[in-house]
């Protein structure tokens, strides 16, 4: 099977919900990355075989095909064609695969694989809103409702039966939290994110972080649900953001003098429990490691969405992998979860990263609705 290279990551800075991101039109915060990925790596945009964009709202000024009107609002080619994608958070992650995909089948050289969310400008949850409203039933029929039961099933329930099943504390996952906030504010100040990051709107830095966060202010938050122990400190930040990857084969890294960054080394999938939602990464990243023959101790950065704490606890304890290992920089508690931009983001942090600490391999995975999720193992070359 073909080679599937990473040759170009960027992103735009994670903005807060109504921060300095938010009045920027979704499509015009997509188009950033896009022209920045084609300026940073000098290849032909008009050789490019597709741009499959992640976007989970896809709805009002997300709708009509984003990825599409994304790369033309970024002044490339009209003759390159866009596809948008829907795996819930792991859309843009699912992006980099399907171009993988493509590269190793040996049917496409170059593929941009993307992400983007304007949660300011779309709210989560808009496209069922609407459809709602209109009288149409909740997006579970009566088939799935034999099988599971009248139950809720959101991820806010899904993250309190985390947090309960593998008993964590609320004092514990306020700890996890806080620790997500110092990381992710020294890497803010020390410029870690700089090179991977696009300006937008004169933003040049990821907003979320909370330097001056304290465990006393943690502790003061009301909980989301009553009798519960998640809280908004706890959980990822509602966020507007994007990204981009270029992913290549070797025949296009010849042809247009490309440099290789890293090598992707296996892809996996799997469901898990759709009423927990969130666990998921533990399977699939058992899944992964064997099918790459590698350990967790040979992964020397990963990156986990923290959608809520208990996922990537509940990971790293069932794993056992290293904390130091595990989001060092910080996740989306301290900088934000773009749903479908994530990851995208995601990818280009954990490559940089790799670059900056002269790591080896990569591994990125997140949960997505219905109990699904993506891990994506790369080698840095």
């Amino acid at each position: 099977m073909a080679e599937a290279y990473i040759v170009g990551a960027v992103r735009t800075p994670v903005g807060r919900k109504k921060g300095g991101l938010s009045a920027v039109h979704p499509v015009d915060l997509a188009a950033y990355p896009l022209k920045e990925l084609i300026d940073r790596t000098g290849v032909d945009p008009s050789a490019v075989d597709d741009v499959i964009m992640g976007c989970v709202m896809q709805f009002g000024p997300q709708s009509m095909d984003i990825a599409r009107n994304a790369w033309l609002s970024a002044g490339l080619p009209e003759t390159v064609a866009g596809v948008t994608i829907d795996r819930q958070c792991g859309s843009s992650q699912q992006s980099i695969h399907f171009a993988a995909q493509g590269v190793m089948s040996g049917t496409q050289d170059l593929v941009v694989a993307a992400g983007v969310e304007s949660m300011s400008i779309v709210p989560m949850g808009s496209s069922i809103t609407a459809a709602l409203e209109k009288g149409m039933p909740f997006p579970f029929g009566e088939k799935w409702v034999e099988r599971y039961g009248m139950q809720e099933i959101s991820q806010f329930r899904g993250a309190e039966l985390m947090a309960e099943k593998w008993g964590f504390s609320r004092e514990d996952m306020d700890c996890y939290a806080y620790e997500s906030h110092q990381r992710a504010a020294k890497a803010v100040a020390n410029g870690y994110f700089r090179d991977q990051i696009v300006p937008v709107a004169g933003v040049e830095d990821d907003e979320g972080p909370r330097p001056d966060t304290t465990l006393e202010k943690m502790a003061s938050l009301k909980l989301l649900r009553e009798g519960g122990r998640i809280t908004a400190a706890t959980s990822s930040q509602i966020s507007d953001g994007a990204g981009a990857i270029l992913v290549a084969s070797e025949q296009a890294v010849r042809d247009h003098n490309l440099t290789p960054r890293a090598r992707i080394v296996t892809l996996a999938l799997t469901g898990d429990d759709p009423v927990y939602m969130l666990t998921a990464p533990i399977p699939a990243t058992k899944k992964a490691l064997k099918r790459a023959g590698l350990s967790i101790g040979d992964i020397d950065v990963v990156e986990i969405n923290e959608a809520f704490a208990p996922v990537p606890m509940a990971w790293m304890k069932e794993l056992d992998a290293d904390p130091d290992k595990t989001n060092p920089n910080g996740g989306a508690i301290a900088l934000g979860h773009p749903l479908g931009g994530t990851g995208a983001i995601l990818m280009a942090k954990l490559l940089h990263e790799l670059e900056r600490t002269g790591g080896r391999y990569g591994l990125q995975t997140m949960c997505e609705g219905g109990g699904q999720a993506n891990v994506t193992i790369i080698e840095r070359l």
